[in-house]
Parts: C-alpha cells; sequence; structure tokens
C-alpha cells in the first residue's frame, strides 16, 4: 500500500504558505507505516515543536493502473473519506531553505490519519463534495472539490504516470487554506458533508 500526496493543489492555501501556484500536481509520498491504525492513539511526536494539520479529501484506489488516461481515471478509485496530513513544519521549512527532501517533516510513522470510507455510490457531485475540519469544536479549515487546481481524475492519471496504482492505495488529494498549529489536548475532527469522519485527541 503507497500513499500519494498532492501538495499546494488549492490557490488560497498555495498563497498562505507564500508558494507558487504550480503547474502541474506536485506529488509526494508518504510510506505505509505513515497510516495511523484505528483505534490508535496519536502522540504528539518529539522532534518537532510545530506540528500542522492539513485536512484533505482522500481517494482509496480500486483498481490497478498504469498510464491511466484522464477520462478513464474515475473507474480507479471507489470511495472517499477525510484525513489530515500532518506536518512537522519547522523541520519542513528548514529542509526547504537547503533545498532537501521533506520526508522527515511529512512522511514520519502516524502522519497520515484518515476517517471513515463514503462509497462514490453514496456521493451525489464528486465534482462538488464539501469537507471542513474543527480543532476544539472550532472550524478553522473548509474546502470542496470543486476548488481544486487538479480535480481527482487529474490527478490519478497525472500520479500513474509515474507510479504504478495498485488496489488500497491512497491519494490524499491537497489542502485548502486555514491549516494551522496543533498542540497536546487538541480535539480534531473532519468532515464530509456536514457527516463526522473522524475525531482524534493529541496525546
Amino acid at each position: 500500500m503507497k500513499i500519494f500526496c498532492v501538495g499546494r493543489n488549492y490557490v488560497a492555501h498555495a498563497h498562505e504558505l507564500g508558494n507558487e501556484v504550480p503547474d502541474e500536481p506536485i506529488i509526494f509520498m508518504k510510506p505505509k507505516s505513515a497510516l495511523l491504525q484505528a483505534h490508535t492513539p496519536f502522540y504528539y511526536p518529539e522532534f518537532t515543536n510545530e506540528l500542522h494539520y492539513e485536512c484533505e479529501l482522500v481517494l482509496r484506489i480500486s483498481k490497478n493502473g498504469k498510464y491511466i488516461h484522464e477520462r478513464h481515471a474515475s473507474k480507479y478509485y471507489d470511495a472517499v473519506t477525510v484525513g489530515i496530513d500532518f506536518t512537522a513544519r519547522d523541520i519542513q521549512n528548514e529542509l526547504k531553505e537547503k533545498g532537501l527532501p521533506w520526508e522527515k517533516a511529512k512522511a514520519w510513522d502516524n502522519s497520515a490519519v484518515i476517517g471513515k470510507w463514503v462509497p462514490f455510490t453514496n456521493v451525489k457531485n464528486r465534482k462538488d463534495i464539501g469537507f471542513s475540519f474543527q480543532k476544539n469544536k472550532e472550524e478553522v479549515q473548509k474546502g470542496a472539490s470543486s476548488l481544486m487546481i487538479n480535480p481527482f481524475d487529474s490527478l490519478v492519471s497525472h500520479i500513474s504516470n509515474y507510479f504504478s496504482v495498485n488496489i488500497g492505495d491512497l491519494v490524499f488529494t491537497g489542502t485548502p487554506a486555514g491549516v494551522g498549529e496543533c498542540v497536546v489536548g487538541d480535539e480534531l475532527e473532519g468532515f464530509l458533508e456536514g457527516e463526522s469522519m473522524f475525531q482524534l485527541e493529541i496525546k
């Protein structure tokens, strides 16, 4: 199982971090060990002093493929949920300044959280799926698939040009504006179309 992640897929988020809007999807990966298993506590990592949440829509790959044409891409994923791409922002900034890869800031154990899956057969309009994220019962992020620079089919097609996609792989599709810091004791909750997908307390 592979975890593909997309950077800067919302214009407002790129701007809030002072980044340029990319010409094509920015792809990075997390290993299988990055996925926080169900019913497992999340502990604030010891190596960072600036842990940030990034709430995203997540796709579940349901068919093996390579070099997938965009018009066929929807056949390769079958469910969606909301997740968190946790980021050690202080470490990421240090790495970016040195022109180094981001793995230490993005791909550490338990840095990827996902909620319960919703089959696309239960989604009214996959081109406009609304989602939101609350920290301590206060909404801090809100987005929709309609606001993505690169929509689902474009992302899956693009990824498949470089990597085989396999059943069970995950695609974190990018975060909207509103990312921010979280600390021990914070309660985090992600919503898809108003329905809670996950709840998490930082230990």
